[in-house]
Protein backbone atom coordinates (compact mmCIF):
# COMPACT_ATOMS: atom_id res chain seq x y z
CA UNK A 1 0.00 0.00 0.00
CA UNK A 2 2.78 2.32 -0.79
CA UNK A 3 6.41 2.66 -0.71
CA UNK A 4 8.13 1.56 2.69
CA UNK A 5 9.90 4.35 4.55
CA UNK A 6 13.18 5.50 3.19
CA UNK A 7 14.89 5.22 6.45
CA UNK A 8 14.15 1.68 7.08
CA UNK A 9 16.49 0.01 4.35
CA UNK A 10 19.15 -2.29 6.03
CA UNK A 11 22.68 -0.68 5.70
CA UNK A 12 21.53 2.65 5.68
CA UNK A 13 23.37 4.77 8.18
CA UNK A 14 20.90 7.08 11.15
CA UNK A 15 22.06 9.55 13.72
CA UNK A 16 24.23 12.85 13.53
CA UNK A 17 26.16 13.49 10.39
CA UNK A 18 29.86 13.09 10.17
CA UNK A 19 32.31 15.78 8.91
CA UNK A 20 33.55 13.50 6.09
CA UNK A 21 29.06 12.92 5.07
CA UNK A 22 28.98 16.66 5.04
CA UNK A 23 31.75 17.05 2.93
CA UNK A 24 30.59 13.96 0.40
CA UNK A 25 27.36 15.86 0.25
CA UNK A 26 28.48 19.76 -0.23
CA UNK A 27 31.52 18.00 -3.08
CA UNK A 28 28.72 16.62 -5.14
CA UNK A 29 26.06 19.13 -4.87
CA UNK A 30 28.63 21.68 -5.47
CA UNK A 31 29.54 19.99 -8.92
CA UNK A 32 26.72 18.29 -10.24
CA UNK A 33 24.01 20.18 -8.83
CA UNK A 34 20.59 18.57 -7.54
CA UNK A 35 19.26 15.94 -9.64
CA UNK A 36 17.08 12.98 -8.05
CA UNK A 37 17.13 13.04 -4.27
CA UNK A 38 16.42 9.41 -3.87
CA UNK A 39 19.01 8.80 -6.10
CA UNK A 40 21.65 10.57 -4.85
CA UNK A 41 22.86 8.95 -1.64
CA UNK A 42 24.39 6.23 -4.08
CA UNK A 43 25.74 8.85 -6.81
CA UNK A 44 27.47 11.01 -4.34
CA UNK A 45 28.82 7.43 -2.01
CA UNK A 46 26.57 7.95 1.08
CA UNK A 47 24.86 5.48 3.32
CA UNK A 48 21.91 7.78 3.74
CA UNK A 49 18.33 8.17 2.29
CA UNK A 50 17.62 10.35 0.03
CA UNK A 51 15.24 12.35 2.65
CA UNK A 52 18.23 12.93 5.16
CA UNK A 53 20.29 14.14 2.58
CA UNK A 54 17.53 16.58 1.00
CA UNK A 55 17.30 17.78 4.36
CA UNK A 56 21.19 17.83 5.57
CA UNK A 57 21.52 20.35 2.02
CA UNK A 58 18.46 22.26 2.80
CA UNK A 59 18.78 23.20 6.50
CA UNK A 60 22.57 23.43 6.82
CA UNK A 61 24.99 22.81 3.97
CA UNK A 62 23.49 25.10 1.35
CA UNK A 63 26.00 28.07 0.45
CA UNK A 64 23.37 30.66 0.22
CA UNK A 65 22.02 29.66 3.41
CA UNK A 66 22.03 32.62 5.88
CA UNK A 67 23.72 32.00 9.67
CA UNK A 68 23.82 34.27 12.26
CA UNK A 69 21.58 37.33 14.13
CA UNK A 70 19.24 39.09 12.11
CA UNK A 71 20.84 42.94 11.77
CA UNK A 72 18.34 45.08 12.90
CA UNK A 73 17.22 46.32 9.24
CA UNK A 74 15.79 43.00 8.88
CA UNK A 75 14.60 42.52 12.27
CA UNK A 76 12.84 45.95 11.65
CA UNK A 77 11.11 44.44 8.48
CA UNK A 78 10.10 41.43 10.19
CA UNK A 79 8.47 42.74 12.94
CA UNK A 80 6.57 45.72 10.15
CA UNK A 81 5.51 42.80 8.10
CA UNK A 82 3.93 40.69 10.80
CA UNK A 83 1.96 43.46 12.20
CA UNK A 84 0.62 43.84 8.92
CA UNK A 85 -0.05 40.10 7.88
CA UNK A 86 0.21 38.06 11.49
CA UNK A 87 1.16 34.82 12.27
CA UNK A 88 0.81 33.86 8.56
CA UNK A 89 4.46 33.30 7.73
CA UNK A 90 3.95 31.89 4.42
CA UNK A 91 3.19 34.91 3.39
CA UNK A 92 6.34 36.79 5.44
CA UNK A 93 8.82 34.25 4.39
CA UNK A 94 7.61 32.11 0.87
CA UNK A 95 10.02 29.28 0.32
CA UNK A 96 11.89 29.48 -3.14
Amino acid sequence: MGRQPCCDKVGLKKGPWTAEEDKKLINFMLTNGQCCWRALPKLAGLLRCGKSCRLRWTNYLRPDLKRGLLSESEEKLVIDLHAQLGNRLDSIAPID
